[in-house]
């Protein structure tokens, strides 16, 4: 059986027209020309029960018309739903903020690499939290690291804070532009999914339903990238760690500004489709754990 679905709000319950069977909204699916998975796990929501049930229940009725309406028309399912799995957690997410990919499951996994092999309680920043995806991760599969996560978006700290007390985890979450309200601090780790779309990128129409200030700085998209690696030095510990997600074709330039700023241990981590999507370096001196 699937986790029981999330209350999700006026957006993913407002239906009350439209209601057919399972099997009438799996064909309307098909004429929409949405992905048979997507329809799947939208009814699955709308219905509590797992995708084995649905196949066995095809007569079951179900408001689900207007829902694949607008999932055909684009509107994200994580929105119509309320949720969006990440690494093994379960995870609240609104139009306040980004839809946690899978894809940003790399930067999880080479922190969690770095983590393993430090002792005691390895200090962790998340800047640019968003749903709080990444610290969530971090703390979940390393409850001994004392986890601070950062957001400008009151809404999208909120959304934050709310997913870490359903889950039980303990994450320090402050407001604030990057490093903004870190000030005087040290971390062993900093890890960051900034902006980094391009403004011109022909793919930005396609995410309108997420906040564009999540999405693009604006320019060539690089500029919250050497923001971050810039200051990154003065909150990093004797050497601590700076991981950051990037475009497939930024990694050059992310690298260049990393050795720009004396970092050392170089190196990237590719994606689900074999695409250089993080980079990092470490500070120089002896860690501290």
């Amino acid at each position: 059986m699937s986790p029981a679905p999330l209350p999700a709000g006026e957006t993913a319950h407002s239906a009350t027209e439209g209601v057919t069977t399972v099997d009438g909204a799996l064909a309307l699916a098909r004429q929409l020309g949405v992905e048979r998975a997507d329809a799947q796990a939208l009814l699955a929501h709308l219905t509590g029960h797992d995708r084995a049930w649905l196949i066995t229940h095809g007569d079951a009725p179900v408001a689900a018309e207007d829902l694949l309406r607008r999932l055909a028309a684009g509107e994200p399912l994580a929105h119509l739903t309320g949720v969006q799995p990440f690494h093994g957690l379960l995870l609240q997410v609104t139009p306040a903020t980004l839809i946690p990919r899978p894809d940003t499951e790399t930067v999880v996994d080479w922190a969690l690499e770095l983590l393993a092999a430090r002792s005691g309680e390895p200090t962790v920043a998340d800047l640019g939290t968003g749903s709080g995806a990444i610290a969530l991760a971090i703390k979940a599969a390393c409850p001994r690291a004392r986890v601070t996560a950062v957001d400008l978006s009151a809404d999208a700290l909120a959304v934050a804070h709310g997913n870490g007390q359903r889950l039980g985890l303990a994450v320090q979450w402050l407001q604030g532009n990057w490093f903004q309200p870190l000030a005087g601090r040290r971390f062993d780790l900093i890890v960051s999914n900034p902006p980094y779309i391009a403004g011109d990128d022909p793919h930005l129409p396609a995410l309108r339903h997420e906040p564009l200030a999540a999405l693009t700085p604006g320019g060539d998209g690089l500029a919250d990238l050497h923001a971050l690696i810039d200051a990154a030095p003065g909150h990093l510990n004797p050497g601590g760690w700076l991981l950051l997600e990037h475009g497939w074709d930024q990694a050059a330039a992310v690298a260049q500004r990393l050795a720009l700023r004396d970092f050392v241990d170089t190196g990237l981590r590719l994606d689900l489709a074999g695409r250089a999507r993080a980079s990092g370096g470490r500070l120089p001196g002896p860690a501290t754990g």
